[in-house]
């Protein structure tokens, strides 16, 4: 869904700050948080965004070929009445 570079590089500089802290537990707490947040938002890579952008782009060019097909279609059969 997301590209979990960006988490994992918070949670490493997170993990840094927090190394010799009795604060172990506190990242795995917000990387949860970070990634709780992440999916709220629903936020997608750009490969995703990239392929369903073809998918898009496709699906418009077949409707079109389709309205087209439709038009000659509906006159020819005016033509026959």
């Amino acid at each position: 869904m997301f590209n979990s570079q960006l988490i994992n590089d918070l949670s490493s500089k997170i993990n840094d700050i927090i190394k010799n802290s009795p604060l172990q537990e506190v990242e795995k707490n917000i990387n949860a948080l970070i990634r709780g947040a992440f999916t709220k938002m629903e936020l997608v890579s750009r490969e995703e965004f990239d392929v369903q952008a073809e998918v898009l782009r496709k699906a418009r060019e077949q409707l079109a070929n389709l309205e087209e097909k439709l038009s000659t279609l509906e006159a020819e059969l005016k033509q026959k009445q």
